[in-house]
């Protein structure tokens, strides 16, 4: 099931100015040039930033994301007609032969079940070329980034063009390792509507993670930290064996 904040058409709209600090993308394009890649997988590509910045670039790019509503926002941005959006998961896949997969923004923690993740990272790796890199992130759960997650810490108010002010702020609902539930509230001034956003993660150990990995097919060639949240996530390079 898509999170509400991706798959109602309002909340999507306004999901890139409520984060329109994309920093944490920079390093996923570097790699793009550091692998000589080409040709590109975005996994979980939502409003489609990374690969709209990427297409500027002139890499060929397949966008994929199960929320349609994302899906069209993406749609209208710059340099999105050289992008091939596919509307499912990794599961849905044609043949692609990517040099690389890409998947930002702590996706990979949306799979709540072992028979998930394993089938996402089955479809990601069939996608990929022979010696293709699979490459994502995923926070460290000792770091407990869920702390942070309450009113207090999280409340703004943003001005946002042809909408107006919304109010936004996340609540911590459960803590039940290794998942945590959370729930985003958005006030739209406009007109008083409040709407919300139930998600759930699943704070996978390293060594899950890795072995979760080489059971797919993959080895892992690297683990590096996230340059903009060092210490708090692991950024896994691995490639198609």
């Amino acid at each position: 099931m898509v999170d509400a904040i991706f798959g109602v058409p309002r909340l999507a709209r306004i999901y890139d100015a409520l984060d329109p600090d994309r920093g944490d993308l920079e390093h996923y394009v570097a790699m793009v040039d550091e692998f000589g890649a080409r040709r590109v997988l975005d996994v979980g590509c939502g409003t489609g930033e990374l690969a709209c910045w990427l297409a500027r670039l002139g890499v060929e790019v397949v966008g994929v994301d199960p929320a349609e509503a994302s899906l069209e926002v993406a749609k209208g941005k710059e340099f999105a007609d050289r992008v091939r959006w596919i509307h499912g998961d990794a599961t849905t896949l044609p043949p692609l032969e990517a040099d690389l997969a890409v998947m930002t923004g702590n996706v990979a923690q949306v799979f709540l079940t072992d028979e998930a993740w394993a089938a996402t990272l089955r479809g990601i790796h069939q996608a990929l070329r022979p010696g293709g890199r699979f490459v994502f992130e995923t926070r460290d759960p000792a770091r407990r980034g869920w702390e942070e997650w309450t009113r207090e810490q999280t409340y703004g108010v943003t001005d946002i063009p042809g909408v107006g002010q919304v109010e936004h702020w996340t609540d911590l609902v459960e803590v039940k390792p290794p998942y945590v539930s959370f729930r985003g509230t958005f006030v739209f001034g406009a007109d008083g509507a409040v709407l919300t956003s139930d998600s759930t993660l699943w704070f996978r150990e390293r060594s899950e993670v890795e072995d979760s990995l080489k059971a797919a097919g993959f080895a892992v060639d690297d683990v590096r930290e996230a340059p903009d949240r060092p210490g708090k996530e692991f950024v896994f390079v691995s490639s198609r064996r």
